[in-house]
């Protein structure tokens, strides 16, 4: 019997499991709601993976003892090496496998955009987030932590920046910006000022906040210059996150790919796309810029079988992997630039 392996891509908002083979079919899937530990907590993250590996042995008729010869989990919050260790010790009691490759799930989006062995991947959705990986094994990584730890920018932050200045439009204290009209239509106020205190008094809940994302980009796409230096700041910053990442891994002047991901990057609005590309083309001119299409299971399945045979997977069972996830998980949802509590 072919080699079975575990495929987990776990993040904010949703996690996917796959049971396949090391010939690249998949023979289960399972898809749930976040198994992030900084969410549940790391016994709350051990149970939903728990109970969808479960599900994709169900799925696939492969009875519970059958042994799993390798699992690559990669989860949403496993951002510090502590972390990951936790994470790869809690896999390691529950006996999902006979071994295992555990990290956070940007890898997992950075393998699922490119079989390229020098690369970066930005990840912006609810958040930022970004990871590199050389031909030499190196990897590198921000801490990720939110604002203590220095970051800035996601479909969360540029939600509360959008609803910040249009209500300081309206009042006088800030510019005057088309998201004053734009804020108070969507939700079908008279007022910003009626939004904010309708979300006040909780009429409205926080969370409907995260809305205002795409008409961000619906006003900056008009011209509007507050709305416009809002997500060129947001370009900058996914500027920033890749300019680091390449010259530590020395890749400024090297070929590399350069993949964007998250439910913001692949709206690819013209004006954040165009000018993360443009700022990619000057800072770091050999790399090759792509937005993923595959979901991210499809990575974490990859670099399994990366583990599994101590070395790239052939491009015959790489092609199959992904036809096959693709299949299996279905497209990746339409992305409007939504935060995606939604899709990270």
């Amino acid at each position: 019997m072919t080699a079975l392996l575990l495929a987990v891509d776990g993040g904010n908002s949703k996690t996917d499991v796959v049971l396949g083979t090391a010939d690249g079919r998949v023979l289960g899937f399972a898809r749930g709601g976040t198994s992030s530990p900084h969410t549940l907590g790391l016994p709350g993250a051990v149970r939903v993976l728990d109970s969808l590996i479960a599900q994709a042995r169900t799925r696939a008729g492969v009875p519970a003892g059958t042994p799993v010869d390798l699992a690559g989990v990669y989860v949403a919050g496993a951002d510090l090496p502590i972390e990951v260790d936790q994470l790869q010790a809690a896999a390691a009691d529950r006996g999902w496998a006979r071994r295992y490759v555990v990290d956070n799930d940007c890898f997992a989006l950075l393998r699922a955009g490119t079989s390229s062995p020098d690369a970066v991947a930005v990840v912006c959705g609810a958040g930022n987030n970004c990871v590199g990986r050389s031909a030499d094994g190196r990897t590198t990584r921000f801490p990720s932590l939110g604002p203590i730890s220095g970051d800035w920018g996601g479909g969360h932050d540029l939600a509360e920046h959008t609803l910040r200045y249009a209500a300081r439009g309206e009042d006088g204290r800030g510019e005057p910006t088309g998201l004053t009209d734009a804020v108070a239509r969507h939700f079908g106020r008279r007022t910003v000022q009626g939004v904010s205190i309708a979300l006040h008094f909780g009429e409205l809940p926080h969370s409907a906040v995260y809305e205002l994302t795409p008409v961000l980009f619906e006003v900056a796409a008009a011209g509007d210059l507050v709305a416009l230096r809002l997500v060129r700041r947001q370009a900058d910053e996914i500027l920033a996150q890749h300019r680091v990442a390449a010259a530590r891994l020395g890749l400024t002047d090297a070929p590399h790919a350069l993949v964007l991901g998250g439910g913001v990057l692949r709206a690819r609005h013209p004006v954040l796309h165009q000018r993360i590309v443009a700022g990619a083309a000057t800072q770091a001119p050999r790399a090759e810029v792509g937005v993923v299409t595959d979901p991210p299971v499809a990575g974490a399945a990859l670099l399994a079988l990366d583990a599994l045979t101590g070395g790239p997977t052939p491009e015959r069972i790489e092609h199959a992997v992904r036809a096959a996830v693709r299949d299996a998980a279905g497209p990746l949802p339409a992305a409007s630039g939504v935060s995606e509590h939604v899709l990270r």
